[in-house]
Protein backbone atom coordinates (compact mmCIF):
# COMPACT_ATOMS: atom_id res chain seq x y z
CA UNK A 1 0.00 0.00 0.00
CA UNK A 2 2.72 2.59 1.16
CA UNK A 3 5.15 1.40 -1.96
CA UNK A 4 2.10 2.27 -3.91
CA UNK A 5 1.15 5.65 -2.76
CA UNK A 6 5.06 5.94 -3.50
CA UNK A 7 5.37 4.69 -6.96
CA UNK A 8 1.72 6.86 -8.25
CA UNK A 9 3.70 9.84 -6.65
CA UNK A 10 6.87 9.19 -8.44
CA UNK A 11 4.82 9.43 -11.77
CA UNK A 12 2.69 12.06 -10.74
CA UNK A 13 5.14 14.01 -9.65
CA UNK A 14 7.59 13.65 -12.35
CA UNK A 15 4.45 14.44 -15.02
CA UNK A 16 3.64 17.72 -13.11
CA UNK A 17 7.22 19.28 -13.20
CA UNK A 18 7.52 18.15 -16.58
CA UNK A 19 4.52 19.87 -17.56
CA UNK A 20 4.93 22.72 -15.70
CA UNK A 21 8.91 23.03 -17.70
CA UNK A 22 6.45 23.27 -21.22
CA UNK A 23 4.09 25.78 -19.88
CA UNK A 24 6.86 27.84 -18.78
CA UNK A 25 9.49 27.76 -21.80
CA UNK A 26 7.45 26.24 -24.44
CA UNK A 27 9.74 23.12 -25.13
CA UNK A 28 7.83 20.42 -25.01
CA UNK A 29 11.09 18.02 -26.11
CA UNK A 30 11.24 17.07 -22.71
CA UNK A 31 8.47 14.65 -23.44
CA UNK A 32 10.49 12.94 -25.86
CA UNK A 33 13.71 12.69 -23.67
CA UNK A 34 11.41 11.51 -20.88
CA UNK A 35 10.57 8.32 -23.08
CA UNK A 36 14.07 7.68 -25.44
CA UNK A 37 16.39 9.41 -22.52
CA UNK A 38 18.92 12.02 -23.25
CA UNK A 39 22.55 12.35 -22.82
CA UNK A 40 25.08 15.68 -23.63
CA UNK A 41 27.59 13.53 -25.51
CA UNK A 42 28.47 9.05 -25.10
CA UNK A 43 30.92 9.72 -22.28
CA UNK A 44 28.45 11.57 -20.03
CA UNK A 45 28.38 9.99 -16.75
CA UNK A 46 24.97 11.53 -16.19
CA UNK A 47 23.24 9.77 -19.28
CA UNK A 48 19.13 9.43 -18.51
CA UNK A 49 17.56 6.44 -19.91
CA UNK A 50 13.96 7.15 -21.11
CA UNK A 51 11.36 4.63 -20.03
CA UNK A 52 11.98 2.55 -23.30
CA UNK A 53 15.28 2.32 -22.61
CA UNK A 54 14.70 1.27 -19.15
CA UNK A 55 12.64 -1.35 -19.42
CA UNK A 56 15.12 -2.77 -21.18
CA UNK A 57 17.73 -2.41 -18.73
CA UNK A 58 15.44 -3.95 -15.92
CA UNK A 59 15.20 -6.98 -18.26
CA UNK A 60 19.01 -7.34 -19.23
CA UNK A 61 19.80 -6.29 -15.45
CA UNK A 62 17.08 -9.46 -14.33
CA UNK A 63 19.26 -11.85 -16.70
CA UNK A 64 22.51 -10.89 -16.02
CA UNK A 65 21.04 -11.89 -12.09
CA UNK A 66 19.65 -15.46 -13.23
CA UNK A 67 23.34 -16.58 -13.60
CA UNK A 68 24.09 -15.23 -10.32
CA UNK A 69 21.23 -16.37 -8.43
CA UNK A 70 21.52 -19.96 -9.76
CA UNK A 71 24.89 -20.34 -9.19
CA UNK A 72 24.81 -19.00 -5.51
CA UNK A 73 21.26 -20.75 -4.42
CA UNK A 74 22.51 -23.94 -5.48
CA UNK A 75 25.38 -23.56 -3.34
CA UNK A 76 22.93 -22.82 -0.35
CA UNK A 77 21.07 -25.73 -1.18
CA UNK A 78 24.35 -27.59 -0.85
CA UNK A 79 24.84 -25.81 2.73
CA UNK A 80 21.39 -26.49 3.60
CA UNK A 81 20.92 -30.25 2.85
CA UNK A 82 24.76 -30.70 4.89
CA UNK A 83 23.82 -29.07 7.68
CA UNK A 84 26.03 -25.98 7.04
CA UNK A 85 23.29 -23.21 7.25
CA UNK A 86 22.14 -24.52 10.91
CA UNK A 87 25.62 -24.53 12.20
CA UNK A 88 25.84 -21.15 10.95
CA UNK A 89 22.83 -20.43 12.63
CA UNK A 90 23.54 -21.96 15.92
CA UNK A 91 27.01 -19.70 15.75
CA UNK A 92 25.16 -16.36 15.67
CA UNK A 93 21.40 -17.59 17.34
CA UNK A 94 22.67 -15.43 20.77
CA UNK A 95 22.89 -11.92 18.92
CA UNK A 96 20.20 -12.76 16.70
CA UNK A 97 17.70 -14.45 18.73
CA UNK A 98 17.34 -11.03 20.53
CA UNK A 99 17.16 -8.97 17.03
CA UNK A 100 14.40 -11.50 15.60
CA UNK A 101 12.47 -13.07 18.54
CA UNK A 102 9.66 -14.07 15.95
CA UNK A 103 12.53 -16.23 14.37
CA UNK A 104 12.74 -19.86 16.00
CA UNK A 105 16.30 -20.42 17.55
CA UNK A 106 18.57 -22.59 14.96
CA UNK A 107 16.01 -21.52 12.34
CA UNK A 108 18.03 -21.39 8.94
CA UNK A 109 17.00 -18.12 8.32
CA UNK A 110 19.58 -16.50 10.59
CA UNK A 111 22.29 -18.28 8.65
CA UNK A 112 20.51 -16.76 5.02
CA UNK A 113 20.51 -13.23 7.05
CA UNK A 114 24.37 -13.84 8.20
CA UNK A 115 25.22 -14.91 5.07
CA UNK A 116 23.90 -11.87 3.64
CA UNK A 117 25.27 -9.20 5.76
CA UNK A 118 28.88 -11.06 5.41
CA UNK A 119 28.75 -10.64 1.55
CA UNK A 120 27.41 -6.71 2.09
CA UNK A 121 30.17 -6.09 4.78
CA UNK A 122 32.98 -6.98 1.94
CA UNK A 123 31.60 -5.16 -0.71
CA UNK A 124 29.96 -8.37 -2.83
CA UNK A 125 27.03 -7.23 -4.16
CA UNK A 126 26.52 -10.05 -6.50
CA UNK A 127 26.63 -12.39 -3.23
CA UNK A 128 24.62 -10.40 -1.42
CA UNK A 129 21.68 -10.38 -3.34
CA UNK A 130 21.00 -14.14 -3.94
CA UNK A 131 21.67 -14.56 0.14
CA UNK A 132 19.20 -11.62 0.90
CA UNK A 133 16.21 -13.27 -1.37
CA UNK A 134 16.71 -16.45 0.45
CA UNK A 135 16.66 -14.84 3.61
CA UNK A 136 13.76 -13.40 2.53
CA UNK A 137 12.21 -16.43 1.40
CA UNK A 138 13.02 -18.69 4.69
CA UNK A 139 11.43 -15.33 6.48
CA UNK A 140 8.80 -15.47 4.61
CA UNK A 141 7.92 -19.40 5.35
CA UNK A 142 7.46 -18.37 9.12
CA UNK A 143 4.97 -15.50 7.91
CA UNK A 144 1.24 -16.17 8.54
CA UNK A 145 -0.14 -13.14 7.04
CA UNK A 146 1.75 -13.33 2.96
CA UNK A 147 1.27 -10.35 1.85
CA UNK A 148 2.29 -8.59 4.81
CA UNK A 149 5.88 -7.64 5.86
CA UNK A 150 7.00 -9.36 8.86
CA UNK A 151 8.61 -7.60 11.83
CA UNK A 152 11.61 -10.25 11.06
CA UNK A 153 11.76 -9.37 7.09
CA UNK A 154 11.51 -5.34 8.07
CA UNK A 155 14.01 -5.77 10.53
CA UNK A 156 16.61 -7.59 8.24
CA UNK A 157 15.55 -5.24 5.04
CA UNK A 158 15.92 -2.02 6.92
CA UNK A 159 19.60 -3.12 8.26
CA UNK A 160 20.64 -4.57 4.98
CA UNK A 161 19.64 -1.81 3.54
CA UNK A 162 21.80 1.00 5.24
CA UNK A 163 24.79 -0.56 3.52
CA UNK A 164 27.53 -1.39 6.04
CA UNK A 165 30.39 -2.11 4.04
CA UNK A 166 33.94 -2.54 5.46
CA UNK A 167 36.12 -1.38 2.06
CA UNK A 168 34.98 1.27 -0.35
CA UNK A 169 36.52 -0.45 -3.33
CA UNK A 170 34.53 0.86 -6.47
CA UNK A 171 34.46 4.61 -4.86
CA UNK A 172 38.32 4.42 -4.12
CA UNK A 173 39.43 2.99 -7.83
CA UNK A 174 36.96 5.74 -9.16
CA UNK A 175 38.79 8.68 -7.26
CA UNK A 176 41.42 6.99 -8.71
CA UNK A 177 41.09 6.60 -12.25
CA UNK A 178 39.29 10.31 -12.97
CA UNK A 179 41.66 12.71 -14.36
CA UNK A 180 42.92 14.31 -12.63
CA UNK A 181 43.31 11.86 -10.07
CA UNK A 182 42.75 12.84 -6.33
CA UNK A 183 45.98 12.97 -4.02
CA UNK A 184 45.13 10.36 -1.64
CA UNK A 185 41.97 8.37 -3.24
CA UNK A 186 41.90 6.50 0.46
CA UNK A 187 41.09 9.21 2.66
CA UNK A 188 37.31 9.32 2.48
CA UNK A 189 37.99 5.13 3.70
CA UNK A 190 37.32 6.13 7.43
CA UNK A 191 34.43 8.38 7.15
CA UNK A 192 32.78 6.01 4.95
CA UNK A 193 32.97 3.26 7.58
CA UNK A 194 31.97 5.04 10.24
CA UNK A 195 28.90 6.97 8.36
CA UNK A 196 27.53 3.44 7.35
CA UNK A 197 28.29 1.98 10.72
CA UNK A 198 26.18 4.90 12.00
CA UNK A 199 23.31 3.99 9.74
CA UNK A 200 23.35 0.41 10.63
CA UNK A 201 22.88 1.18 14.38
CA UNK A 202 20.29 4.22 13.31
CA UNK A 203 18.48 1.44 11.78
CA UNK A 204 18.62 -1.03 14.47
CA UNK A 205 17.17 1.27 16.58
CA UNK A 206 14.48 2.90 14.65
CA UNK A 207 13.20 -0.80 14.08
CA UNK A 208 13.45 -1.98 17.38
CA UNK A 209 11.88 1.09 18.82
CA UNK A 210 9.09 0.37 16.75
CA UNK A 211 9.19 -3.37 17.93
CA UNK A 212 9.43 -2.70 21.08
CA UNK A 213 12.90 -4.22 20.89
CA UNK A 214 15.35 -3.72 23.95
CA UNK A 215 18.59 -3.39 22.47
CA UNK A 216 20.52 -2.89 25.74
CA UNK A 217 20.56 -6.66 26.42
CA UNK A 218 23.75 -8.16 27.05
CA UNK A 219 23.98 -10.28 23.93
CA UNK A 220 22.97 -7.48 21.60
CA UNK A 221 25.58 -4.97 23.25
CA UNK A 222 28.27 -8.07 22.97
CA UNK A 223 28.07 -8.73 19.70
CA UNK A 224 28.02 -4.94 18.72
CA UNK A 225 31.16 -4.56 20.40
CA UNK A 226 32.53 -7.51 18.76
CA UNK A 227 32.00 -6.12 16.02
CA UNK A 228 33.06 -2.33 16.42
CA UNK A 229 36.22 -3.97 17.86
CA UNK A 230 36.71 -6.18 14.73
CA UNK A 231 35.82 -3.09 12.02
CA UNK A 232 38.19 -0.51 14.45
CA UNK A 233 41.34 -3.49 14.27
CA UNK A 234 40.70 -3.39 10.67
CA UNK A 235 40.44 0.23 9.61
CA UNK A 236 43.68 0.82 12.32
CA UNK A 237 45.38 -2.11 9.42
CA UNK A 238 44.00 -0.84 6.23
CA UNK A 239 44.77 2.89 6.95
CA UNK A 240 48.37 1.57 6.96
CA UNK A 241 48.30 0.34 3.06
CA UNK A 242 48.93 2.02 0.04
CA UNK A 243 46.17 2.63 -2.81
CA UNK A 244 47.13 -0.70 -4.26
CA UNK A 245 47.37 -2.31 -0.95
CA UNK A 246 43.84 -1.98 -0.31
CA UNK A 247 42.69 -2.77 -3.34
CA UNK A 248 44.83 -5.87 -3.55
CA UNK A 249 43.78 -6.72 0.27
CA UNK A 250 40.56 -6.18 -0.36
CA UNK A 251 40.66 -8.69 -3.41
CA UNK A 252 42.13 -11.43 -1.36
CA UNK A 253 39.63 -10.92 1.67
CA UNK A 254 36.11 -11.15 -0.44
CA UNK A 255 37.26 -12.97 -3.48
CA UNK A 256 39.32 -15.59 -1.45
CA UNK A 257 36.54 -15.98 1.24
CA UNK A 258 33.94 -16.78 -1.60
CA UNK A 259 36.23 -19.25 -3.14
CA UNK A 260 36.53 -20.66 1.11
CA UNK A 261 33.18 -21.07 1.38
CA UNK A 262 32.36 -22.62 -1.92
CA UNK A 263 35.18 -24.65 -0.63
CA UNK A 264 33.76 -25.61 2.69
CA UNK A 265 30.38 -26.15 1.55
CA UNK A 266 31.45 -29.54 -0.67
CA UNK A 267 33.55 -30.88 2.20
CA UNK A 268 30.79 -30.94 4.17
CA UNK A 269 28.65 -31.91 1.99
CA UNK A 270 30.88 -35.28 0.50
CA UNK A 271 31.49 -35.59 4.51
CA UNK A 272 27.32 -35.70 5.06
CA UNK A 273 27.58 -37.47 1.54
CA UNK A 274 25.25 -35.69 -0.20
CA UNK A 275 24.53 -35.88 -3.64
CA UNK A 276 26.38 -32.01 -4.37
CA UNK A 277 25.64 -31.67 -8.14
CA UNK A 278 22.01 -32.71 -7.49
CA UNK A 279 21.48 -30.39 -4.49
CA UNK A 280 23.24 -27.71 -6.64
CA UNK A 281 20.45 -27.72 -9.10
CA UNK A 282 17.52 -27.97 -7.03
CA UNK A 283 18.89 -25.15 -5.83
CA UNK A 284 19.94 -23.19 -8.89
CA UNK A 285 16.32 -23.91 -10.46
CA UNK A 286 14.91 -21.77 -7.14
CA UNK A 287 17.56 -18.98 -8.28
CA UNK A 288 16.37 -18.99 -11.92
CA UNK A 289 12.51 -18.51 -10.70
CA UNK A 290 13.07 -16.20 -8.30
CA UNK A 291 15.13 -13.92 -10.71
CA UNK A 292 12.35 -13.74 -13.45
CA UNK A 293 9.51 -13.66 -10.84
CA UNK A 294 11.45 -10.01 -9.76
CA UNK A 295 11.08 -8.81 -12.98
CA UNK A 296 7.73 -6.60 -12.72
CA UNK A 297 9.14 -5.19 -9.91
CA UNK A 298 11.88 -3.82 -11.15
CA UNK A 299 10.15 -2.81 -14.51
CA UNK A 300 7.96 -0.67 -12.14
CA UNK A 301 9.98 0.95 -10.00
CA UNK A 302 13.00 1.66 -11.99
CA UNK A 303 10.51 3.12 -14.73
CA UNK A 304 9.25 5.74 -12.26
CA UNK A 305 12.39 6.76 -10.90
CA UNK A 306 13.69 7.17 -14.59
CA UNK A 307 10.85 9.41 -14.97
CA UNK A 308 11.31 11.37 -11.53
CA UNK A 309 15.37 11.96 -13.02
CA UNK A 310 14.72 12.68 -16.68
CA UNK A 311 11.63 15.48 -16.06
CA UNK A 312 14.07 17.63 -13.93
CA UNK A 313 12.95 16.90 -10.11
CA UNK A 314 15.79 15.92 -8.89
CA UNK A 315 17.31 19.50 -10.43
CA UNK A 316 14.16 21.32 -8.59
CA UNK A 317 14.92 19.87 -4.91
CA UNK A 318 18.70 20.38 -5.18
CA UNK A 319 18.60 23.65 -6.38
CA UNK A 320 15.90 24.65 -4.13
CA UNK A 321 18.11 23.29 -1.34
CA UNK A 322 21.15 25.60 -2.51
CA UNK A 323 18.93 28.47 -2.51
CA UNK A 324 17.54 28.26 0.94
CA UNK A 325 21.19 27.36 2.40
CA UNK A 326 22.29 30.32 0.83
CA UNK A 327 19.52 32.75 2.04
CA UNK A 328 20.57 31.70 5.54
CA UNK A 329 24.01 32.63 5.31
CA UNK A 330 25.16 28.90 5.75
CA UNK A 331 27.94 27.70 4.04
CA UNK A 332 26.68 26.25 0.92
CA UNK A 333 29.74 24.26 0.18
CA UNK A 334 27.71 20.49 1.03
CA UNK A 335 25.35 21.05 -1.05
CA UNK A 336 27.48 20.44 -4.01
CA UNK A 337 27.58 16.85 -2.86
CA UNK A 338 23.99 16.54 -2.05
CA UNK A 339 22.70 15.15 -5.44
CA UNK A 340 24.86 11.81 -4.79
CA UNK A 341 22.78 11.40 -1.98
CA UNK A 342 19.79 12.63 -3.42
CA UNK A 343 20.10 10.04 -6.51
CA UNK A 344 21.53 6.46 -4.12
CA UNK A 345 18.31 5.60 -2.65
CA UNK A 346 16.31 5.31 -6.37
CA UNK A 347 19.69 4.48 -8.27
CA UNK A 348 22.92 2.95 -7.87
CA UNK A 349 24.29 3.57 -11.12
CA UNK A 350 23.11 7.15 -10.77
CA UNK A 351 24.35 7.47 -7.71
CA UNK A 352 27.69 6.64 -8.95
CA UNK A 353 27.42 8.71 -11.88
CA UNK A 354 26.42 11.93 -10.00
CA UNK A 355 29.76 11.05 -8.02
CA UNK A 356 32.37 10.94 -11.12
CA UNK A 357 30.39 14.59 -12.30
CA UNK A 358 30.99 16.44 -8.49
CA UNK A 359 34.54 14.91 -8.90
CA UNK A 360 34.88 15.96 -12.42
CA UNK A 361 33.25 19.63 -11.66
CA UNK A 362 34.74 20.20 -8.52
CA UNK A 363 37.89 17.94 -8.26
CA UNK A 364 38.18 15.14 -6.72
CA UNK A 365 40.14 16.60 -3.79
CA UNK A 366 37.48 19.41 -2.97
CA UNK A 367 35.43 19.09 -0.24
CA UNK A 368 32.34 18.25 -2.52
CA UNK A 369 34.27 15.79 -4.35
CA UNK A 370 34.93 14.01 -1.19
CA UNK A 371 31.63 14.31 0.51
CA UNK A 372 29.86 13.04 -2.69
CA UNK A 373 31.86 9.90 -2.22
CA UNK A 374 31.23 9.26 1.70
CA UNK A 375 27.71 9.72 0.27
CA UNK A 376 27.59 7.30 -1.71
CA UNK A 377 29.53 4.66 0.12
CA UNK A 378 27.09 5.26 3.60
CA UNK A 379 23.72 4.17 2.51
CA UNK A 380 22.17 1.36 0.01
CA UNK A 381 19.37 1.54 -3.12
CA UNK A 382 16.75 1.94 -0.79
CA UNK A 383 13.80 1.50 -3.45
CA UNK A 384 15.42 -0.79 -5.52
CA UNK A 385 16.21 -3.08 -2.56
CA UNK A 386 12.15 -2.97 -1.53
CA UNK A 387 11.37 -3.78 -4.82
CA UNK A 388 13.69 -6.66 -5.38
CA UNK A 389 13.56 -8.24 -2.22
CA UNK A 390 9.84 -7.54 -1.32
CA UNK A 391 8.72 -8.54 -4.92
CA UNK A 392 10.33 -11.84 -4.55
CA UNK A 393 8.32 -13.02 -1.68
CA UNK A 394 5.25 -11.53 -2.99
CA UNK A 395 4.72 -8.76 -0.36
CA UNK A 396 2.39 -5.81 -0.83
CA UNK A 397 2.34 -3.78 2.35
CA UNK A 398 5.78 -3.33 3.36
CA UNK A 399 4.56 -1.29 6.14
CA UNK A 400 7.36 1.27 7.71
CA UNK A 401 9.99 -0.31 5.67
CA UNK A 402 10.31 2.65 3.33
CA UNK A 403 10.25 5.09 6.08
CA UNK A 404 12.22 3.34 8.58
CA UNK A 405 14.76 2.86 5.74
CA UNK A 406 14.52 6.90 4.63
CA UNK A 407 15.16 8.13 8.05
CA UNK A 408 18.22 5.92 8.39
CA UNK A 409 19.20 6.90 5.23
CA UNK A 410 18.83 10.89 6.62
CA UNK A 411 20.91 10.30 9.54
CA UNK A 412 23.51 8.44 7.45
CA UNK A 413 23.85 11.66 5.25
CA UNK A 414 23.84 14.16 8.25
CA UNK A 415 26.60 12.02 10.16
CA UNK A 416 28.40 12.18 6.36
CA UNK A 417 28.34 15.76 5.91
CA UNK A 418 29.63 16.26 9.77
CA UNK A 419 32.56 13.81 9.15
CA UNK A 420 33.42 15.88 6.12
CA UNK A 421 34.03 19.15 7.74
CA UNK A 422 35.43 17.18 10.71
CA UNK A 423 38.30 15.34 8.01
CA UNK A 424 38.30 17.72 5.55
CA UNK A 425 37.60 21.49 6.31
Amino acid sequence: MALSKIWSAFIIIALFVAGMHVLSTGDSSIFKWMVIGKADDIANPLKVDGIIQTCKNAIELAINLIGIMALFMGFMNIAEKAGGIRLLSKIIGPFFNKLFPDVPKNHPALGHMMMNFSANLLGLDNAATPFGIKAMESLQSLNNEKQNASNAQLMFLCLHASGLTLIPVSIIAARSAISPAALDPTDIFLPCIIATFVATMAAMFIVSFKQKINIFQPAILIWVGSISAVMSLLVVYINKLSVEGVQSFSGVLSNGLILAIFFLIILGALYKKINVFDAFVDGAKGGFETAIRIIPYLVGMLVAISLLRSSGSFDIIINGAKSIFAALNADTRFVDGLPTALIKPFSGSGARGMMISTMNEFGADSFAGRLSCVLQGSSDTTFYVIAVYFGAVGIKNTRYAISAMLLADLVGIITSIFLAYLFFG
